[in-house]
């Protein structure tokens, strides 16, 4: 299974879709294991549940059978990898289902949609608009799920620096501000520019971009900001896909197994940048070591620490690739596991791919496609 999605790429008509879900007696809702796609599966559940219309929702990793035994009438797919549902919302899930929710005339959540849009890497305006509207303002500081600095800026992988996955190093790095013990806007400024420079020393320019989903956050929802909500939302669609329906229902009770989760998974992506072997050829760069969240660490070092356009994270049996520079690395994927045998998934400048080859040959696969 090969699957590269071009013709994905263009989002469905809100209005089409929030048509297929009023007729609808019962609908399935197929998330795919990312934040983006998460927060429009519960901005979409929100809405059903206003019409009192039954759904069911669940969120399916890349390789995994989507299919269940209850029968459906409308099956809609959030994220681009499961394309045999009904309804396919790919590129900008978040935004999109927001804009279906509002199209059935339901109560849309902007705060959740925009934390999707967020953990996507591409604020949409409609939704940063609605957000405002309801009354979200954007504060000076760092973008975490916890009033704790030093516990957001280890676990953020909203960034890659130094201070990542290091708690204790964080907290030595942030005493040397002198915070106050209620940080007002000043210290919250300082900390923003403490992480802007930590984050950008010795990286390819792109990590200044990137970091800015970092710095300056929405204050609010349902943890202390709207970006460590989008961080959070990330971590469990990948660890712990009960744990992230529930939050994206809206239930208060997970947030504390959500933070966990968070952690766990934060320290586990920032531990495998830091002891991955790299190696870089022309407009590549790989970073290879043992059992990580591929998809994560493709992401942090593509924006953080890749020399090279096109970066590729390869584990035994598992890889990521992350392109920053418009690349459609999708087909690239699909060809390398033609190639050796193995499935991919993706859409357009990132993709995933399982194999059942040496780590060695899956590389050198990857090089002769792309």
């Amino acid at each position: 299974m090969s699957t590269t999605g071009r013709e994905q790429s263009q989002a469905p008509a809100a209005d089409a879709v929030a048509a297929s879900l009023e007729r609808a007696d019962f609908v399935r809702l197929v998330s795919d294991a990312t934040g983006d796609a998460l927060a429009a599966t519960g901005v979409l559940a929100r809405a059903l549940d206003d019409a009192a219309t039954p759904f069911q929702a669940s969120v399916v990793g890349p390789f995994e059978n989507p299919d269940r035994t209850t029968e459906a009438d409308t099956t809609v797919a959030l994220g681009p990898t499961h394309t045999t549902a009904d309804h396919g919302l790919a590129a900008t899930p978040a935004a999109t289902a927001f804009a279906v929710a509002r199209a059935l005339d339901a109560t849309a959540s902007p705060t959740l949609a925009l934390a999707g849009s967020i953990a996507g890497g591409n604020i949409d305006g409609t939704v940063a608009e609605a957000a405002e509207q309801a009354g979200l303002e954007r504060r000076p500081g760092l973008a975490v799920p916890v009033a704790d600095i030093a516990d957001g800026l280890a676990h953020s992988t909203l960034l890659s620096g130094p201070f990542s996955g290091d708690e204790e190093r964080a907290r030595a790095v942030l005493a040397d501000l002198e915070l106050g013990a209620e940080m007002d806007e000043d210290d919250r400024r300082r900390v923003a520019s403490l992480v802007a420079l930590g984050v950008t020393e010795d990286a390819p320019p792109r990590a200044a971009d990137a970091v800015g989903r970092a710095l300056r956050p929405y204050a609010g929802g349902p943890f202390e900001t709207v970006g460590g909500y989008a961080d959070v939302l990330d971590a469990v669609a990948r660890e712990r896909p009960g744990t992230g329906i529930a939050l994206g229902l809206g239930h208060e009770r997970v947030h504390s197994a959500a933070l966990s989760a968070w952690r766990e998974h934060a320290s586990t992506a920032h531990r495998a940048v830091g002891d991955a072997t790299t190696g870089r050829y022309d407009g590549l760069f790989v970073a290879r070591g043992d059992a990580m969240p591929v998809g994560t660490v493709a992401r942090l070092v593509a924006d953080f620490h890749a020399p090279e356009p096109v970066t590729l994270v390869v584990t035994d049996g598992e890889a990521a690739v992350r392109a920053t520079d418009g690349q459609d690395v999708a087909a690239a994927m699909a060809a390398a596991t033609d190639t050796v045998g193995g499935e991919s998934v993706g859409l357009d400048t990132r993709a995933r791919a399982r194999f059942d080859v040496s780590t060695a040959k899956f590389i050198e696969a990857f090089r002769e496609a792309v």
